[in-house]
């Protein structure tokens, strides 16, 4: 009787560090900058490292940055709903016509303070446009701060300055925002920025202050356009997904773990990692000796009129297929202004 007591005892022990490992997740977490970048340091290791506390160790990361799982940045889409990552970091403005409807919160001048926006994205998103998200559960879906001109060698002050030039956009409607102030639009993901500005392929990009420091943009531009109001000439949706299968199968208490670090206000804390990181982005600038200014506020209104056509073409191909294109633009508009208040 003590020696068959004393087996099952050896066997149970032999398996309580397998029990105890089997209940560790692993997650593969992809995104497209370098390790240094703000997105990295000031969110996503953050995120991470968050969730192995509250799950007391049960969850952890494993971060690919810079595409270190392959593929290119507009492909993380398909990785994080085909499996190969967990969880990804990716702009949406990559992958055209996915998202056809949260994309309006990328129409020129209709969005107000990062923070307010991202909680009006998250909102929007889940009342308007979850099928777009299918096969992922959003953890959070924000916007960074407002985008600004970096120019290589000439100082942009007027539409007729800009008219020609070859800028880089973030995402479709950026493109044409970019046609409708008469430059010649290139679209591109960041990390082809860089090399593109550096060989002269482009005259210009439009980038938030956060992504400066990573791709040296100070280094490629002399001068650097901001365009100052209580509203964003132009900014970009992003969203940190996750597997729905994978979150599937998680066991309850770790699902409780990601849901308490998902949603409206993470939304708006991961906005305000991006802001302080504009305000590092725009110092290093000044510092080097670039030109930064702002676009004269007469100038703006001209700007602001230029681009009207690019919203009203978004509510007629939104309408096209069959929802209230001019309801939904209201409603982000309106949403995004009353969290700023």
């Amino acid at each position: 009787m003590k020696l068959r007591r004393l087996a099952v005892g050896i066997a149970l022990a032999t398996l309580a560090p397998a029990a105890a490992h089997a209940q560790e997740v692993v997650l593969k977490v992809a995104h497209f900058l370098p390790p240094v970048s703000p997105a990295h340091t000031k969110f996503i290791a953050p995120w991470c490292d968050k969730i192995a506390a509250e799950s007391q160790g049960k969850l952890k990361c494993q971060i690919y940055p810079a595409m270190q799982l392959g593929g290119t940045p507009p492909q993380l889409l398909s990785q994080v709903r085909d499996g190969v990552a967990d969880i990804v970091w990716t702009l949406p403005g990559y992958t055209p016509g996915r998202f056809p409807l949260s994309e309006v919160f990328e129409l020129p001048f209709a969005t107000t303070t990062p923070e307010a926006t991202s909680r009006a994205l998250w909102d929007f998103i889940h009342k308007n446009a979850m099928k777009e998200f299918a096969g992922m559960k959003p953890i959070a879906t924000w916007v960074p701060g407002p985008y600004v001109f970096h120019f290589r060698d000439k100082q942009v002050k007027t539409l007729d300055d800009l008219k020609g030039m070859k800028v880089r956009a973030p995402s479709r409607l950026g493109n044409k925002m970019l046609s409708s102030l008469g430059a010649t639009p290139v679209g591109m993901p960041v990390p082809q920025m860089a090399e593109s500005l550096s060989k002269g392929v482009i005259e210009g990009a439009m980038i938030p202050w956060e992504v400066v420091p990573s791709t040296k943009t100070h280094e490629l531009t002399k001068f650097n356009m901001e365009v100052a109001g209580d509203r964003a000439m132009l900014t970009s949706t992003m969203i940190f997904v996750m597997n729905q299968k994978k979150y599937d199968s998680l066991p309850a208490e770790l699902k409780k773990v990601i849901d308490d670090n998902s949603g409206r206000d993470v939304s708006a804390w991961v906005s305000t990692q991006f802001r302080e990181a504009d305000a590092a982005g725009r110092k290093l600038t000044v510092e080097r000796g670039n030109t930064v200014y702002s676009l004269a506020p007469e100038e703006v209104s001209k700007w602001e009129a230029a681009t009207k056509p690019v919203t009203e073409e978004w509510i007629k191909e939104v309408s096209s297929k069959g929802v209230d294109g001019k309801k939904l633009y209201d409603e982000a508009v309106s949403l995004s202004q009353s969290y700023a208040k």
